[in-house]
């Protein structure tokens, strides 16, 4: 079990907070002496306070930032919310 504190700042991770979640980017904004900003990247964009020693069940992967940005060009394009109609 790791915990949040592992993180570095500016970094983007996908990692499963608990065992049977789903794998999830976030992005590390800003340390604090006990917390962590944390960006999560998903239907939308969340941030939230997270403490260091809250346990996450798998770091999977630290992306470099043009996989990350690729990422996001994907998942947030228009493309991706509508789909064509077949009038």
């Amino acid at each position: 079990m790791y915990s949040f504190a592992l993180l570095e700042p500016e970094c983007y991770y996908l990692i499963r907070e608990n065992e049977n979640k789903k794998i999830n980017l976030i992005q590390v904004k800003l340390v604090t002496d006990h917390c962590m900003y944390i960006m999560h990247y998903g239907k939308a964009i969340t941030l939230r306070w997270q403490k260091k020693e809250d346990p996450i069940a798998d770091i999977i992967e630290l992306l470099d930032d043009e996989a990350a940005k690729h990422w996001k060009e994907i998942y947030y394009s228009e493309d991706a919310y509508y789909e064509e109609d077949d009038d």
